[in-house]
């Protein structure tokens, strides 16, 4: 079987979580399409796919993507909406993959989405794009669920009251585009990369600082980058503040290539580094004490390797909104914030006004040194708390996210949709 494979061009969670379905699926041929920041993922991922095809910004695009639908028999995305539309299109099998399920903000009834997918225009993408114009970005995820043949969602607070949601409205549907069945599983993470993954007994590192992808709908390497230049400025005061971290691992995608560099400070060093995902993932189980921009891919990798991260100040909503929800546990009790630093700097519930407060938040940050001051002192006294938990309190912490993230295993909710062999 020849699955085309795609992810949400959104930071190196969907792409992460695309990487770890596509090993699960290693007896077919798999294919990944995408651009930005995901391509980058996956061809720094390369052995994961058979092919990778990586999308032109000319018109092109759509002439590939055809060429692509036309040439597959499964497709796979993962939180990639366009994607599902185009396999609906292309009358292709479309299973959806989504980490963050109960995150997407509705403003209008899901019913009104059913019906509205329903009633989509199968002549061409072009059709069904219009068609579907009405709908927020948000919105637009939650339709290609409802398009989707099959849609795994990863548990999270709120995930089973959605999936509730979700059935009811189906139930009482037209009967006909009746949408997905939902599957609930636990991490979408590379399980077999985590239990192969060597412990390190003379770590490289003492503390290790994961920023993830970082790209996304706002955010860039050079565009919108405070958060960015604040770590810059950040990490040689760490290596004053902290001479038990005389080597620091400072890991993600805005370092790779000609990015990677080194910094030195008082005797002690940091590196900045993009990793492939399994080397990352030796790194994490290798480090005593690891930093974690707060996405629930990276968070369930950590929390799998049995390491209770500190929570970085949020560089989007989205990890607003993840050390909200997980607020009552020790990770989110215990999670930097730029609350911390701007007490009275609002944060909208909303993705795009909400990230765009967090990018002038990080500004304003660096813009004052007073305010910078208030940022570094913060930021120690967490680390403090952090690194004084006792090896019992670091596991009561993961226990926690177990119980609140756990779920059936990924890949026997695949197994059930798409078997493992090309047979």
């Amino acid at each position: 079987m020849r699955v085309l494979m795609g992810a949400q061009n959104c930071g190196f969670g969907p792409a992460s979580a695309l990487v770890a379905v596509s090993r699960l699926l290693a007896g077919h041929e798999r294919v990944f399409v995408g651009d930005g920041v995901s391509a980058m993922f996956a061809r720094r991922n390369a052995d994961a796919f058979h092919e990778i095809r990586e999308l032109p910004e000319s018109g092109e695009r759509s002439g590939l993507m055809d060429e692509l639908l036309a040439s597959c028999d499964q497709v796979v995305s993962v939180m990639d909406a366009d994607l599902v539309v185009r396999a609906v299109m292309a009358g292709r099998p479309a299973l959806m993959v989504d980490s963050l399920f109960s995150f997407w903000r509705l403003t209008r009834p899901l019913a009104e989405i059913h019906e509205l997918c329903v009633g989509l225009p199968r002549r061409s993408f072009a059709a069904a794009d219009e068609h579907l114009s009405r709908l927020s970005p948000h919105e637009r995820i939650v339709a290609a669920h409802l398009l989707a043949s099959h849609s795994v969602v990863q548990n999270f607070p709120g995930v089973p009251e959605r999936m509730a949601e979700f059935a009811t409205v189906l139930a009482s549907g037209t009967g006909t585009g009746t949408g997905p069945e939902l599957h609930l599983t636990g991490s979408i993470i590379d399980l077999e990369g985590l239990r192969t993954v060597p412990r390190a007994t003379d770590p490289q590192y003492e503390l290790l600082v994961n920023i993830g992808g970082f790209k996304n709908f706002l955010l860039d390497f050079d565009a919108n980058d405070g958060y960015l230049r604040l770590l810059r400025r950040w990490i040689p005061d760490l290596l004053r503040d902290w001479p038990r971290f005389p080597r620091v691992l400072v890991c993600g995608g805005p370092f790779g290539g000609r990015r990677e560099s080194r910094v030195s400070v008082a005797g002690r060093r940091a590196d900045y580094r993009f990793l492939p995902q399994r080397e990352l993932l030796r790194q994490v189980a290798g480090t005593p004490h690891c930093l974690l921009a707060p996405g629930l891919t990276a968070l369930h990798e950590s929390m799998t390797l049995g390491q209770l991260p500190l929570a970085l100040h949020e560089q989007h909503y989205a990890h607003t909104f993840t050390v909200h929800r997980l607020g009552h546990t020790r990770f989110g009790q215990l999670a930097a914030r730029f609350a911390d630093v701007l007490p009275h700097h609002p944060v909208p519930d909303d993705d795009f006004a909400g990230t765009a407060a967090l990018v002038a938040a990080a500004e304003q940050v660096l813009a004052d040194d007073g305010r910078y001051a208030r940022f570094r002192r913060t930021f120690n006294d967490r680390i403090e708390r952090y690194v004084s938990l006792t090896q019992e309190q670091r596991q009561q912490g993961v226990e926690e996210l177990r119980a609140e993230l756990g779920g059936a295993p990924v890949s026997s909710v695949l197994a059930g949709i798409i078997p493992r062999s090309a047979r």
